[in-house]
């Protein structure tokens, strides 16, 4: 990019996606009734905070040179087994939570051990993982939910129940402004976007996870522990699946294996977004976030404009290409992000 006053393309690749997510609001503010209202910003924020929180973890895995696509199926097996555990072992809120994070956490370190000791593409082993946890989540139950009161496969009916403290993790919103506003799930985005922002963009190890993304053998040339990093950043991306879908039993009060078919798509899609901010091209946990909150605008406006479930894949992948061709296309760059 030369010096000096910048041009149109220059302000299109930094501003352009901003300029097109206030544009959507805008649209939707006049096409849609409510849309601006406390009501829909409420419903936008609870689907942002975990869609958010699932897709900073896949960033942590772009910025190392890979990619996970597993959270999804991370996530939704957190949902059953934190409903599974309270409901049907009758453990506590703590224990529950607790035991969802470890699932999560051994799950990005085999993710991670597949890539970097068996040498297993990154796409492959992660979706492997995916269809194993798939079939797995379904067994205890034999497909069913899980619910308060529910009719085990032997015949006995389950006596635990979800806990208020742990329903409050994803029911319970704070007075900002107006009462009963912000959900408490947004304020765990929040803390976890700034958490992830500034291990990336502020401390040593981000900096050589961004060296290993860029150029792995340089970086593994000049002292820096690469598969170690790699592993980290599933492990992180693991972790934070299994919190989002922890999050989502707790709003949803049951597991359902069907509430998380979106998840994966939606975090993916937030987290490329996240390129296009501010003209970053590269995985960072900001633009991520307001990737997170894009696709929640957009998916809540179409469907106060009742456009049909089946247009909104096609609508959502259509606005990913524009905001990649922000990053990409423009500004003449190819192939991954850089460092």
């Amino acid at each position: 990019m030369q010096s000096g006053s910048p041009n149109a393309i220059d302000l299109a690749i930094k501003y352009g996606f901003l300029v097109l997510m206030a544009g959507l609001i805008v649209f939707f503010g006049v096409m849609a009734d409510g849309f601006l209202s406390p009501h829909s910003a409420v419903f936008i924020l609870q689907s942002v905070a975990i869609t958010g929180i699932l897709a900073l973890g896949v960033t942590a895995t772009l910025v190392v040179g890979g990619f996970d696509l597993s959270i999804g199926a991370v996530a939704t097996s957190a949902l059953m087994l934190s409903s599974y555990a309270m409901v049907v072992w009758q453990l506590d809120a703590v224990s529950a939570v607790a035991l969802c994070l470890a699932m999560g956490l051994l799950v990005g370190l085999v993710n991670g051990l597949l890539i970097v000791k068996m040498k297993v593409p990154d796409l492959l082993a992660t979706l492997g993982m995916m269809f194993l946890l798939v079939g797995l989540q379904r067994i205890p139950t034999e497909g069913r939910s899980i619910s308060t009161g529910m009719t085990l496969p032997d015949g006995s009916t389950a006596s635990g129940v979800f806990s208020e403290g742990f329903l409050m993790l994803g029911r319970h919103r704070l007075d900002f402004i107006l009462p009963n506003l912000v959900p408490l799930s947004v304020v765990f985005l929040v803390l976890i976007a700034i958490g992830v922002w500034v291990f990336l963009e502020l401390t040593r190890h981000g900096r050589l996870m961004y060296a290993i993304g860029s150029n792995a053998k340089a970086a593994g040339l000049a002292g820096a522990n690469v598969n170690g990093y790699k592993v980290a950043a599933y492990m992180i991306s693991g972790t934070l699946a299994s919190f989002g879908g922890v999050l989502l039993a707790a709003r949803l009060g049951r597991g359902d294996v069907a509430s998380g078919n979106n998840l994966l798509l939606d975090s993916v899609a937030a987290a490329l977004i996240g390129f296009a901010v501010l003209g970053a091209s590269k995985p960072n946990a900001f633009g991520t976030a307001i990737g997170a909150l894009f696709v929640g605008i957009l998916l809540q406006g179409l469907t106060m404009m009742n456009a049909p479930y089946y247009t909104q894949d096609f609508i959502k992948g259509g606005v990913l290409v524009i905001a990649l061709v922000f990053t990409f296309a423009l500004s003449g760059r190819g192939g991954r992000a850089r460092g």
